[in-house]
């Protein structure tokens, strides 16, 4: 029986050529990715400023209304919890 002193690379051997090629495809492809993004968001973004504009009521001015009926809403059921208005006490008269 012999016995080898040769110790085997634990590190697989890699040649460069295919490891530029696949580091160069994938530049490009991330590159055409990033081209892809930017056309797409650029048409969103259009997109949804034309219709912004083109509503009746702008989304600030629904916002403010909204939190204005909030604000009565919430002011009216404080004041009932308060007073101890029942909700069924108008349909008892």
């Amino acid at each position: 029986m012999s016995t080898s002193t040769e110790q085997g690379n634990s590190w697989p051997e890699l040649r460069t050529g295919p490891m530029i090629t696949g580091a160069a495809l994938f530049g490009a492809g991330a590159l055409i990715a990033l081209a892809g993004l930017a056309v797409g968001g650029s048409h969103m973004f259009s997109a949804t400023r034309r219709w912004i504009r083109e509503m009746e009521t702008p989304p600030r001015e629904q916002a403010r209304i909204k939190w204005a009926q909030a604000k009565t809403a919430a002011a009216a059921g404080a004041a009932a919890w308060q007073n101890g208005v029942s909700a069924h006490q108008g349909a008892d008269t």
